[in-house]
């Protein structure tokens, strides 16, 4: 087996100015600024001449080492910043890297954004054509291939219409056919399948073992470690830019989840609203109490400038593999003060041992304040479980994947 991509020493910055900026500048300051940076290079070495104040670096990416072989279905996985999608326009030479190398042998496809390249005046007849020459396909190997990208896009019936008025998932149907029918020997997605639903997902699979069949290497970005654990062998994680594990796909996402158990949240969490604030979140449940149904608390430290009727709660439980398994929801009214304390406990959860997740969703009067799905991943390996335990979970599991649970509510009023 060859190898497809070699990365060495890989390192990514960029500045990130803090200082003001002139809202309005005449040309002859543009002029005098440009002939001061011309100078400033001549005269100064890059790498010795200071920075200016109010300039930090951040390094995207440091000293990744990676080596990737034809054939191999490479996922990326780690939190938002982490640099998944920064290494993936790298290896798709959209940005150069500052430090290190990285060797590419074969025809790269990828897929960054949905409908990259897409004109939204144009049919989708037309940005089949005009997609598939921008991802290098001759227009002979376009028409050859047409069948197999509306077979597998499903967009037939819409050929013909402007892809402005085609939803997010025809988009990303669309996208996805035609670097998919490219005939390249890497393949790059990052997040594409995101608004894809079950039935294009199978689908999507079913095309990615075919290519890999042919000898792809595909290399695959999502935050669903459900899909990545199907799409995918082998994956990597980054931390903060840094490549921390790299292995079987199934232990790199446990390595993924045991890293973030985390059972609070500290500091406050913005939300889309100037009357209610989020102060910290925290989970705890009775470690004492028999068997494994124990009630799970959650509780929130919550800032209210003024009394807010009508706040909707909802909460999800997701297990490692990106299935949600339990999910509740409370409306409550929220008196003014700086510390209030909502306290939602959940007794017939039927979780079984295992690292788990939790979404959370806010909203005043149906309007959406705050939303986040894995805000806060917490543990509950102690659990004590029986023959008995095991015997109502499966069967809960098995007809009601995801059922609602019913919450007992607490509101512990700020003093004022």
């Amino acid at each position: 087996m060859s190898t497809a991509i070699q990365i060495e020493g890989l390192g990514k910055r960029y500045l990130i100015r803090h200082q003001k900026q002139d809202r309005y500048l005449s040309l002859r300051d543009e002029i005098m600024r440009t002939m001061h940076r011309a100078v400033d290079k001549l005269v100064h070495r890059e790498e010795e001449r200071q920075r200016p104040s109010g300039i930090e670096e951040f390094w995207a990416l440091k000293d990744i080492n990676l080596t990737i072989e034809q054939g191999e279905r490479v996922g990326i996985i780690g939190r938002n910043g982490a640099g998944k999608s920064t290494l993936l326009k790298v290896l798709s030479r959209i940005t150069e890297p500052t430090e290190g190398q990285v060797r590419i042998r074969g025809r790269v496809a990828s897929l960054l954004e949905v409908g990259t390249g897409f004109h939204p005046e144009l049919t989708g007849r037309e940005n089949i054509f005009l997609n598939g020459a921008i991802l290098g396909m001759k227009r002979e190997e376009i028409r050859r291939r047409f069948d197999a990208i509306v077979d597998l896009a499903e967009v037939e019936k819409f050929l013909d219409t402007p892809v402005k008025r085609f939803s997010s998932g025809m988009y990303v149907r669309l996208a996805f056919a035609i670097a998919a029918n490219l005939d390249s020997e890497i393949l790059i997605l990052d997040e594409v399948l995101a608004v894809g639903d079950q039935h294009f997902q199978n689908k999507c699979q079913g095309k990615m073992d075919e290519v890999g069949k042919k000898g792809r290497t595909i290399i695959f970005v999502s935050h669903n470690m459900g899909l990545i654990q199907k799409m995918t062998d082998r994956s990597i994680l980054l931390v903060n830019g840094e490549l921390t594990e790299s292995g079987n796909t199934a232990d790199v996402v446990a390595a993924y989840f045991s890293d973030r158990k985390s059972s609070s949240q500290s500091g406050d969490i913005k939300t889309r609203s100037d009357r209610l604030f989020i102060n910290n979140i925290t989970f705890c449940h009775d470690k004492l109490a028999a068997g494994f149904n124990r009630p799970l608390h959650f509780s929130f430290g919550i800032s209210c400038k003024t009394v807010v009727d009508q706040v909707t709660v909802v909460l999800g439980i997701w297990n490692t593999l990106g299935s949600r398994l339990v999910t509740t929801r409370c409306t409550v009214m929220l008196p003014q003060g700086e510390a209030n304390i909502l306290d939602i406990a959940l007794n017939n959860h039927h979780l079984p041992p295992g690292n788990y997740s939790l979404s959370v969703d806010i909203a005043i009067a149906a309007e959406t304040i705050f939303s986040s799905e894995h805000l806060l991943f917490f543990d509950l390996s102690d659990l004590y479980v029986t023959e008995r335990d095991l015997i109502p979970f499966l069967k809960h599991h098995r007809d009601k994947l995801g059922a609602f649970v019913p919450a007992d509510i607490t509101i512990n009023a700020a003093v004022p």
